[in-house]
C-alpha cells in the first residue's frame, strides 16, 4: 500500500486523468485472463467437432469455476491480508498468510481432483453433458481436471503478485499463458489432429507457464519473502485470509449456481424442442463466455475508479466521490449500449467467429443473443455498483446488489418460465432478472448517496503533536466498559505526560485530509460484514493513516495512548508497555447503563458489539488474539476501582523501567 503522503494525489489530481491511468491496466489483465475461456471454443467450433465440441467445453466450463472460486478465495485473501500488512509495516504475518494460502490451495486442489475422478460422469451429466456430447466433455474434462493443480495454483499466486505491487509482471504471468494456448490451440487440434483433447493440452500448457512465471516472481518479491516457516499452518493468520477472501468465493460459487440451473434447464427444454439438448448447451456457452469479455471491461473501469473512490470518501470529499461515480456510470453506459447494439444487429457474425453450423444452431444463437443479452447494459451497471459499494466500504450493499439480480432473481425464473414458455423462457429470464436487479440497484444507490453521503465540512481542530519528556510509552487495550479511557486519562495525569485518545483520530485525519469522524467510526461499524468493511480502500487508508500518526506521537516521548491496537502498532519500540484492561460482564453493563444511560439489555448488546469489532479489528491488522494475556505485560481487572486499577499500573510500570 501506499504511504499516505503519496495517496493524496487521489484527493487533487484530475478524475478522468486518474482513471485512465489505472483502469486500461486493469481492462487489458481481465480481457487477457478472459482468452483463456474464448480461445478453446474459437478453435473447437471452427473444426469438424461443431457445435458438440462447444457443448463439451461449456459443460466443463461451471466445474473449472468451482475450482477457481477456491484459488481466489485463497489468493485474493492474501493478496488483501498482504495490503493490511503493508499498510502496518507487517513482515511478521505477511509471508506466513501466502505460505498458508499457497499450502491450502494446493491441499484443496487434490482433493477436488481426487473427487473429480471419482464422479466423474456424475458430473458431466448434472452440468448438462448428452449422451451425444458425453465423450467429447469426458476427454476435454479428464485432462482439464488433471492439470487442476497447476490452474488452481496460478490463479491464486497471482493475486498475491499484484498485491506485491507488480500488476505488469501479474499480468505478463496471465498474458504468457494465453498466448501459448493461442499458439499450440490449432497445432494440436489442426496439425496434431488432436481435436478435443488437443485444445485441453493447449490450454494446460498455458496455465502450466503461467504457474511458472508466477514462480518465478516469488525468487524475487519486493515485500515479503517466503521460507519453509512460511508453509506452516499458522489457523490465526489463515482464518483472516478465508474472512478477506470470502465475498470473492460467494461471487465465483453464484457464476457455478447460475451456470448449472441454467445448463440443466436448457438440456431439458432443449430436448423438448426443435433444438435438441445440445444446442442450447453449445450456445449458452459462447454466449456467457463473449458476456464475459463485456462484463471484464467494465469490472477493468471499476477497479481502477477503486483507489480514487475508496480516498474521497474516506476524506467525505463527497463532490469527487459523486464525480468519479457519474463518470463511471457514463463509461459503464457506452460499453454497455455498444455491446447491446452488436449483440442486437449482428449476432450471427459473432457466433461465426466460433464456427458455423446448421440452421437451427444459428437460429437459436441468434435468439439467445437478442433475447438473453437483450439488457445486458442494465448487467453491467449492477455489476459495476456492487464493486462501487465494495470501494466505499459497504460490503453487504455490494453483496445484495451482485446476490439480488443473479440469485434472488434468476435462478428463480430460469427455473419457473420454461413451464409456461418453453425454451425461450430460460433466455426471457435474464432480461427480466436485469430489470428487477437494476431497480434493487437503483434504490440502493439512491439512498447510499441521500443518507450516507450528506456533504460536511471535517471540523478543524486545533491538536497538535505534543512533545514530552524521554520515557515509557503506556498504550492500553480495554474490553468496552471496562473505564479503560479513564483509567489511561488517571495515569497520563499522575505521570505528567500527554494523553491521545480521541486526539490520535484528529491528528490522523490532519495528517491524512481523511475525515476525523469517518477514521473515529472504524471500529463502530454497525454493518453485519464487520470484517469486509475492514478490508475497503477507505479503511485501509484510515488505518495507514492512525498508524502513521501512532508511531509519530511514540516519536515525541513518554505517553499514554488508548486503543487503536497502539501495542501492535508499537510492537517494535522497546519502551512500550503494553496494558489490558478488562472487567466482568455485569460490571461493564452497570457502566455503560452509567455513562450512556442505557438500559440493561441495549448496554449488553452495546459491549458485545464493540468486543466484536474491536476483537476483529485487531486480529485483522496484526493476526492476533485481541484478548490473548501472551500479547499483553499486564492484564488487570478494572471492577477493583478506577484509582486501585491505575495505581497498580503505575507500580508495574516503575518497576519494569527501573530494571
Amino acid at each position: 500500500m501506499e504511504n499516505q503522503e503519496n495517496n493524496k494525489f487521489l484527493g487533487e489530481e484530475k478524475i478522468s486523468k486518474l482513471l485512465l491511468k489505472f483502469s486500461i491496466p486493469c481492462i487489458l489483465s481481465l480481457l487477457i485472463s478472459s482468452l483463456y475461456n474464448i480461445v478453446d471454443q474459437i478453435f473447437i467450433g471452427n473444426s469438424s467437432l461443431g457445435y458438440l465440441g462447444n457443448a463439451a467445453t461449456g459443460i466443463v466450463y461451471p466445474i473449472t469455476i468451482i475450482a477457481v472460486a477456491f484459488a481466489w478465495c485463497f489468493g485474493d485473501g492474501a493478496a488483501a491480508y498482504l495490503s493490511l500488512c503493508q499498510g502496518m509495516k507487517d513482515t511478521k504475518n505477511a509471508h506466513k498468510s501466502i505460505g498458508n494460502s499457497i499450502l491450502v490451495t494446493f491441499i484443496i486442489s487434490i482433493i477436488f481432483l481426487i473427487l473429480g475422478f471419482i464422479f466423474k460422469d456424475q458430473l458431466l451429466y448434472l452440468f448438462g453433458a448428452s449422451d451425444k456430447s458425453i465423450d467429447l466433455a469426458r476427454d476435454y474434462y479428464v485432462i482439464i481436471l488433471s492439470a487442476i493443480p497447476i490452474y488452481m495454483l496460478g490463479n491464486s499466486m497471482n493475486a498475491v503478485i499484484r498485491a506485491d505491487g507488480s500488476p505488469g509482471f501479474s499480468m505478463a504471468a496471465t498474458a504468457s499463458g494465453a498466448i501459448a494456448n493461442i499458439i499450440l490451440d490449432p497445432i494440436f487440434i489442426f496439425g496434431l489432429n488432436l481435436g478435443i483433447k488437443g485444445a485441453a493440452f493447449a490450454t494446460i500448457i498455458g496455465q502450466f507457464i503461467t504457474l511458472i512465471v508466477s514462480i518465478i516472481y516469488y525468487t524475487k518479491t519486493k515485500t515479503f519473502k517466503l521460507s519453509i516457516d512460511s508453509f506452516k499452518m499458522n489457523f490465526s493468520v489463515f482464518k483472516n485470509v478465508i474472512k478477506l477472501g470470502i465475498s470473492t468465493f460467494i461471487t465465483q460459487l453464484s457464476i457455478v449456481i447460475i451456470s448449472l440451473v441454467c445448463n440443466i434447464m436448457l438440456a431439458k427444454y432443449g430436448a423438448l424442442s426443435k433444438y435438441g439438448a445440445d444446442i442450447p448447451i453449445a450456445v449458452i456457452g459462447i454466449t456467457m463466455k463473449v458476456f464475459s469479455i463485456v462484463i471484464n471491461i467494465i469490472v477493468g473501469i471499476i477497479l481502477g475508479a477503486q483507489p480514487i473512490l475508496g480516498y474521497n470518501y474516506g476524506a467525505k470529499n463527497i463532490s469527487r466521490v459523486k464525480e468519479t461515480f457519474k463518470k463511471v456510470v457514463i463509461a459503464t453506459f457506452i460499453v454497455g449500449l455498444i455491446s447491446t447494439l452488436i449483440f442486437e444487429l449482428c449476432p450471427r457474425v459473432i457466433i461465426s467467429i466460433f464456427g458455423t453450423s446448421d440452421e437451427l444452431y444459428m437460429e437459436f444463437a441468434e435468439l439467445t443473443f437478442r433475447i438473453f443479452l437483450m439488457l445486458v447494459t442494465l448487467t453491467c451497471l449492477i455489476k459495476m455498483c456492487s464493486i462501487f459499494f465494495q470501494a466505499v466500504g459497504e460490503p453487504f450493499k455490494a453483496a445484495l446488489v451482485s446476490l439480488a439480480r443473479d440469485i434472488v432473481f434468476f435462478v428463480p425464473l430460469v427455473i419457473i418460465l420454461p413451464n409456461y414458455m418453453g425454451i425461450k423462457g430460460t433466455l426471457i429470464a435474464a432480461p427480466i432478472a436485469d430489470l428487477l436487479g437494476i431497480i434493487v440497484t437503483t434504490i440502493l444507490v439512491l439512498r447510499f448517496f441521500k443518507l450516507t453521503l450528506k456533504e460536511k465540512a471535517s471540523s478543524k481542530e486545533n491538536i497538535y503533536l505534543k512533545n514530552s519528556k524521554p520515557g515509557v510509552i503506556i498504550t492500553i487495550s480495554r474490553t468496552h466498559g471496562s473505564q479503560g479511557k479513564a483509567i489511561g486519562e488517571m495515569i497520563a495525569k499522575r505521570l505528567n505526560i500527554p494523553y491521545y485518545y480521541k486526539e490520535m483520530t484528529a491528528l490522523a485525519a490532519k495528517e491524512s485530509v481523511l475525515d476525523k469522524e469517518f477514521i473515529s467510526d472504524i471500529n463502530s461499524n454497525k454493518d453485519i460484514m464487520h470484517d469486509l468493511y475492514l478490508t475497503t480502500s477507505p479503511v485501509k487508508y484510515a488505518i495507514e493513516a492512525q498508524d502513521k500518526i501512532i508511531k509519530m506521537i511514540a516519536s515525541k516521548g513518554s505517553c499514554v495512548i488508548v486503543g487503536r491496537a497502539a501495542d501492535y502498532v508499537l510492537r517494535n519500540n522497546n519502551n512500550v508497555v503494553k496494558i489490558f484492561i478488562y472487567a466482568p460482564l455485569d460490571y461493564r453493563i452497570e457502566k455503560v447503563m452509567e455513562m450512556y444511560n442505557d438500559t440493561k439489555n441495549k448496554a449488553k448488546k452495546n459491549i458485545e458489539r464493540s468486543d466484536k469489532n474491536r476483537a476483529s479489528y485487531y486480529e485483522m491488522i496484526s493476526g492476533e488474539k485481541w484478548m490473548n494475556p501472551s500479547n499483553y505485560d499486564l492484564c488487570i481487572d478494572s471492577s477493583i476501582g478506577k484509582e486501585k486499577t491505575a495505581e497498580i499500573i503505575l507500580d508495574y510500570v516503575k518497576k519494569i523501567t527501573r530494571k
